[in-house]
C-alpha cells in the first residue's frame, strides 16, 4: 500500500506548477486547486484478497455519501473515490455503490466516483507510514485511531 496522489490533470500554462516527472506535492493537492485526491495505491494478490472484500473495507472505513470532504477535511482532494485498473473492477465498484443505494445502507446516496486509474504520483516519504510514524498526534488520536479499530473489529478476518 502506497499513499500519494491520483485523479487529476497536470496544469499547462496556468500558474500552478507541477512538475510532470515528479507529480504533485502534498502542498499542491492539499489546496484542492489542483483536481488531484489523496489516494492509496493497493497492490493485492486476488488468491489472498478478493476485490470485492477491498471493496468492502473501503465503503466500511470512510463516509461515501459526502461529496468533497472526509470529517473536518474538506476539498475535492478528499472526496471519495475509486481508480480502477480494468472493466471488471469498474463494474464491481458500480455494482456495490448500487447495491448500497439500493439497499439504504446509508442515510444518504452515496457519491464515490469510479475512474479509470491514470497516474498515480507517490506522496513525500514523510506521508509513509504516517499514523505509525505520529499515532500520538491529535488527528491520528482523533480521526485514524476510531477508523482502525473499527475497521480491525469488522474485517478482523481479512487481517493477517
Amino acid at each position: 500500500m502506497k499513499p500519494g496522489y491520483a485523479g487529476g490533470i497536470l496544469p499547462v500554462g496556468n500558474g500552478l506548477e507541477i512538475d510532470p516527472v515528479k507529480g504533485p506535492t502534498y502542498e499542491q493537492v492539499s489546496n484542492g486547486n489542483t483536481g488531484f485526491a489523496e489516494a492509496i495505491k493497493i497492490e493485492y494478490d486476488p488468491a489472498v484478497i478478493s476485490y470485492e472484500d477491498l471493496l468492502a473495507v473501503f465503503f466500511n472505513t470512510h463516509d461515501p455519501t459526502t461529496l468533497n470532504r472526509q470529517g473536518n477535511d474538506i476539498g475535492t482532494q478528499y472526496r471519495s473515490a475509486i481508480f480502477y485498473s480494468d472493466i471488471e473492477q469498474k463494474e464491481l465498484a458500480e455494482k456495490t455503490i448500487q447495491e448500497l443505494n439500493e439497499s439504504k445502507a446509508y442515510d444518504k446516496t452515496v457519491v464515490t466516483e469510479v475512474v479509470k486509474a491514470d497516474k498515480f504520483y507517490e506522496a513525500e516519504d514523510y506521508h509513509h507510514e504516517y499514523y505509525k510514524n505520529h499515532s500520538g498526534q491529535p488527528y491520528c488520536q482523533l480521526v485514524i485511531a476510531p477508523k482502525l479499530e473499527k475497521m480491525q473489529k469488522r474485517f478482523a478476518n481479512l487481517l493477517k
